[in-house]
């Protein structure tokens, strides 16, 4: 179905890969992993014909059909979220909006709507409409929500339109970049399960390894330019490649050992006469040995003593008969609950449910219509929110930012965690004035670890993060001993850190005492209708 061979790219004189190949057989599920920056979403950009390789070749199935949902979802114009769905290529799309317009305008009898109505069922139009349907509910969009115009909706929510549009094209081979990243975690189960039914092929690049372990039965990872391949998902491609990379330095090892010991000879005779031709010979016999290069380490998760926060009281924070709505939405009413100190509680439900709000309320910085928020007297709250970059120093470097916030922090600890965190060599010099969004979040994730609060209040977390770093994140997180409340929508994280569950949905909030499987046990989701896969 898709073939690559001996495929070359450089930027700037630094060689992203070279004579990789990969192959993509019908039904196969492949994950392509990499650190940030070596060449994952360039790989994806040639095989789509939006960028040119240096050398190699791409080769697709002239009969194949390939869908590939781009990140930038452009300009929704006025179709309807239902419209999206279903417009699976140009002519159908077409087709859909002169029947809606002529519907509207009650002139089904012109030829125009005839015409449209003939290409409409020669695309299988009732049963696209049908599928289109089933799969925006799977996506968490609401029946009364179809037919309102997509561009009314966040880009979140838009990204989730036009995946439905994919999964409604039902390609050969579906080619997908961060695909969980604007789903809560009802929609991501959903997604899920829909893939692992998936007809044709699957391309995937994600951060999320839970989705990766499973969806996929292949991984291809890009490491010093080349493309390697490994049988299974990725938490068996974890193992492979540790073993992989104590292989290579046994070999490398070997290989030193082997021209050290020839070398040593050269230059103990090299001024010796009558060792003249021995020397030649072993000279001759050292270039034809192949150079076998020192192998790079994979990254591994840095750990690091983080210090521990002071003492909280037993009661952390209580919520009182709270009521809060914005305009006439009602967000939630008459609801009460208190955090414990020492919980770990992941608040789950669709988006929009108000789970970031319920968050704003425990830090303060949103206020209930009526009702109390009350914290202990002893609870020092932080809040970490993606756009709560205002407490940064704009004129500071990343490094002294850091090195501000913990007295004790060594600069060796303190570039070594930021490394961690993304933040590589020259990049601790950067002035935070000139960061990107994503970095000034990073950054003060960092800040939170190093001079940690006793009640932390995280919201998506791991959004701008690779998998090492999250992984860095869930060891900083299991050693802290105060009370944490988050919302995630990586799975991994969630097992590794909730011991407690909110369930929020329609002003209502529902407790399960366990982490994310106990919740998926005790709440039926699992079962819920919605669940239904249709692919």
């Amino acid at each position: 179905m898709l073939t690559i061979k001996n495929l070359m790219k450089s930027y700037n004189g630094r060689i992203l890969f070279e004579n990789a190949k990969l192959t993509v057989n019908w039904g196969e599920r492949i994950a392509l992993v990499g650190p940030n920056g070596a060449g994952k979403s360039t790989i994806f950009r040639i095989v789509l014909g939006e960028e040119e390789a240096d050398q190699g070749t791409v080769d697709r199935d002239e009969y194949a059909i390939t869908g590939f949902l781009s990140q930038e979802s452009g300009d929704p114009g006025d179709d309807t979220v239902l419209m999206t769905a279903m417009s699976i290529n140009k002519e159908m799309g077409e087709a859909v909006r002169s029947m809606r317009a002529h519907e509207a305008a009650d002139t089904t009898d012109s030829e125009e709507y005839g015409q449209a109505q003939d290409v409409f069922n020669a695309n299988a139009g009732y049963q696209i409409e049908a599928k289109a349907k089933k799969i925006l509910a799977g996506l968490g969009y609401k029946q009364e929500q179809f037919e309102r115009p997509l561009k009314e909706f966040s880009g979140g929510w838009i990204m989730r339109a036009h995946l439905a549009r994919l999964l409604c094209m039902e390609p050969d081979l579906l080619m997908l970049d961060e695909p969980t990243n604007h789903l809560d975690l009802m929609s991501l189960i959903w997604f899920q399960r829909y893939l692992q039914n998936y007809p044709g092929a699957i391309l995937l690049i994600s951060h999320d390894r839970d989705f990766m372990d499973a969806i996929c039965e292949t991984v291809v990872e890009i490491d010093q330019r080349e493309l390697i391949h490994y049988t299974g998902n990725y938490s068996s491609y974890v193992e492979q490649r540790g073993a992989r990379y104590e292989s290579k330095v046994k070999a490398y090892r070997n290989y030193k050992k082997q021209i050290d010991h020839m070398q040593e000879f050269v230059d103990r005779f090299r001024n010796t006469t009558s060792k003249a031709s021995q020397v030649q010979s072993k000279v001759k016999e050292i270039a034809k040995i192949p150079v076998v290069e020192k192998p790079i380490a994979p990254r591994k998760v840095f750990k690091f003593n983080f210090p521990q926060p002071p003492k909280s009281n037993q009661k952390v924070i209580e919520v009182t008969n709270v009521n809060k709505a914005y305009g006439e939405k009602v967000i939630y009413e008459n609801v009460s609950l208190v955090v414990e100190k020492g919980e770990r509680t992941v608040l789950v439900g669709p988006n929009g449910a108000g789970k970031s709000t319920l968050l704003k309320m425990l830090a303060g910085t949103e206020k209930p219509c009526s009702g109390e928020v009350q914290a202990g007297y002893a609870t020092k709250i932080g809040y970490y929110s993606q756009h709560r970059t205002e407490l940064l120093t704009e004129d500071n470097t990343v490094l002294e930012e850091i090195m501000g916030t913990g007295d004790t922090l060594r600069e060796e600890d303190a570039r070594s965690l930021l490394g961690s965190f993304l933040f590589r060599r020259e990049d601790v010099h950067k002035r935070i004035k000139v960061l990107s969004g994503g970095e000034k979040s990073r950054l003060n994730l960092v800040k939170f670890l190093v001079d940690p609060p006793n009640l932390l209040l995280m919201d998506e977390p791991t959004t701008h993060l690779d998998i090492i770093s999250i992984e860095a994140l869930v060891t900083a997180l299991k050693q802290f001993q105060g009370t944490l409340v988050f919302i995630s929508h990586d799975v991994h994280f969630i097992r590794a850190l909730a011991d407690k569950t909110l369930h929020i949905s329609e002003g209502n909030i529902t407790s399960y005492a366990g982490g994310y499987d106990y919740y998926l046990e005790k709440s039926g989701l699992l079962d819920d209708e919605r669940m239904a896969i249709t692919a």
